[in-house]
C-alpha cells in the first residue's frame, strides 16, 4: 500500500481501492436516501417513525458519516417506497434510462419481453448457444452420469465444469475453495464457463448445484446452452448421494434433509429458468437416459 505524508510531515498509509470504493459507496447512498426522501416531502422524523432507524442516524447516513446495515437500509428504502438497489447502484433512479427500462421490462408482459430481447439481442438464440446443452440441477440429480452417456449416444464431448476447474487450476474443487474461497471458486467457475464457451460449439456439460446462484455466470450459461434441469425429490437426491459411497450428508449431521430441502426451495426459481424441466423421480437410469435423448431432439437443440 502506498504511503501519504501530511502537513505535520508525518507518514501514514494511503486508502486503498476498496477503502475508496467502500467511501463513495457510503456517500452515495447517503445521497440517495435524502434526495428521495426530500422528493417524496417525508421530514427526517416521519421516515425514522416509518423505518425504525433513528433520526440522528438517518442524520449521519445522509451526511454519508453513517455505514448502514442492509437490513436497516431495506427498512428506510421500505419506508421511501424504494427498491434497495436504486439506493446502492452507480445508475442514477431519477436519471436513468436503463433503470428506466428495466422497471418496464418488469411490468411487461412475456409476449413484449421476448420481443425486446429480439431487438436487444438480434442473433438468433439458436445459433447463439450452437449445440451446447448443459444440464443443472442439486447434486444426486444424476447430471454427470447422464451427461456422460447422452454425450455417448449422441456422439458428442461431454464436459463436466468442475473438472475443467480441477485441470486449469491443477488442484481438486475442495483444495480450491479451502484456499480461495467460494468468491474464488465462482471467479474460476465463470473462467471455465467461457473456456467452454470459446472452445465447443457442440458439447453436453455438467455444472454445479451453485452456479444458479451466480447471477452473471447464469446469465451466460443460459445465453450460450440450452438449459436441462434435472429434478427429482430430495430423497432420492440424497439417497443417490450416498448410493455413489458419499456418506458426507448425513454424517453427524441429522438435519441435512431439511437443509437440501432448503437449498432446493432456495434454488427452484432459479432451476426453472432453464428452457426443460426433466423430472427423474422413480424412473431409473436408463429410462431417464431415454427420455433425456427424446428431449433433446423433441425440442431441436441441436442441429
Amino acid at each position: 500500500m502506498a504511503e501519504i505524508t501530511n502537513f505535520r510531515g508525518e507518514t501514514t498509509e494511503a486508502p486503498s481501492e476498496t477503502d475508496l470504493a467502500v467511501s463513495a459507496l457510503i456517500l452515495r447512498v447517503g445521497e440517495r436516501v435524502r434526495k428521495a426522501r426530500e422528493r417524496r416531502g417525508i421530514p427526517r422524523r416521519v421516515l425514522s417513525d416509518a423505518s425504525g432507524v433513528s433520526p440522528r442516524y438517518l442524520a449521519q447516513i445522509e451526511a454519508g458519516e453513517g455505514n448502514i446495515s442492509i437490513g436497516l437500509l431495506q427498512r428506510v428504502a421500505i419506508a421511501l417506497d424504494h427498491r434497495i438497489e436504486w439506493l446502492v447502484g452507480e445508475e442514477d433512479p431519477w436519471t436513468s434510462d436503463a433503470l428506466r427500462v428495466a422497471d418496464l421490462f418488469r411490468q411487461s408482459t412475456g409476449e413484449v419481453q421476448r420481443a425486446v430481447l429480439d431487438l436487444l439481442n438480434p442473433e438468433p438464440e439458436s445459433r447463439q448457444r450452437a449445440n451446447r446443452i448443459c444440464l443443472v440441477g442439486l447434486r444426486g440429480a444424476g447430471k454427470s452420469t447422464l451427461g456422460a452417456r447422452a454425450g455417448a449416444a449422441l456422439d458428442m464431448p461431454f464436459v463436466e465444469l468442475n473438472r475443467e476447474i480441477e485441470d486449469h487450476s491443477g488442484m481438486p474443487v475442495d483444495e480450491v475453495i479451502a484456499l480461495y474461497g467460494q468468491e474464488g471458486y465462482r471467479k474460476l467457475e465463470a473462467q471455465a464457463l467461457d473456456r467452454v464457451i470459446a472452445t465447443h460449439e457442440a458439447v453436453i456439460m455438467a455444472v454445479a448445484g451453485g452456479i444458479v446462484s451466480e447471477p452473471e455466470t447464469y446469465a451466460t450459461l443460459l445465453d450460450n446452452f440450452h438449459t436441462i434441469w434435472l429434478k427429482a425429490s430430495p430423497e432420492e437426491h440424497m439417497g443417490r448421494v450416498r448410493a455413489q459411497g458419499d456418506e458426507r450428508p448425513m454424517a453427524g449431521n441429522p438435519e441435512a434433509m431439511e437443509q437440501l430441502k432448503s437449498i432446493l426451495r432456495s434454488r427452484e426459481s432459479l432451476y426453472k429458468k432453464a428452457e426443460l424441466h426433466l423430472d427423474t423421480s422413480g424412473r431409473s437410469e436408463e429410462e431417464t437416459l431415454g427420455a433425456l435423448i427424446d428431449a433433446i431432439a423433441e425440442h431441436g437443440f441441436l442441429d
